[in-house]
């Protein structure tokens, strides 16, 4: 027996509670151009076909894909201050999947109810105002010492 197997050996009657996962991920990506409603774009990896997008949505979120369209974003190459060549991101695939009959998705717009952006000017003025608040009465409990002097 090898000591390197990796599940162990199948016996009748034995309950397997082995867990499968794939090979791939996608990301949903939102789209910068206006597409249909029943279009959606998906990151994956180079080595990904489209039949493994269409087959990984049907079998994984029993999506049902009618077409999918994909093509490879080559990430162009940088130098760095040694004159070395290097890539930031590795290339990847963009995969354009139209969904099936009847099927559309809508991109989630606002995920949480209030953000930085939706913030009222008063209400970031009163926050700012807070935060000194809190700064000048930690500078007045240490006698004036500004707080990078470190004591």
């Amino acid at each position: 027996m090898s000591r390197f197997l990796r599940y162990p050996l199948y016996v009748k009657g034995n309950p397997q509670r082995r867990v499968f996962f794939t090979d791939f991920f996608i990301k949903l990506l939102k789209s910068d151009k206006e597409r249909p409603p029943n279009v959606v774009t998906f990151e994956c990896p180079v080595t990904m076909t489209k039949f493994d997008v269409k087959n990984y949505l049907e079998r994984i979120y029993n999506v049902p894909v009618a077409r999918v369209n994909t093509h490879i974003i080559y990430v162009a190459f940088k130098r760095d201050h040694k004159n070395r060549r290097y890539k930031p991101k590795d290339d990847f695939k963009l995969a354009h999947v139209t969904l099936g009959e009847g099927q559309t998705f809508q991109f989630p717009e606002n995920l949480f109810t209030k953000t930085e952006e939706e913030k009222t000017d008063e209400e970031l003025i009163e926050e700012v105002k807070g935060r000194q608040k809190v700064r000048d009465d930690q500078l007045r409990k240490r006698s004036g010492v500004p707080s990078w002097f470190g004591v």
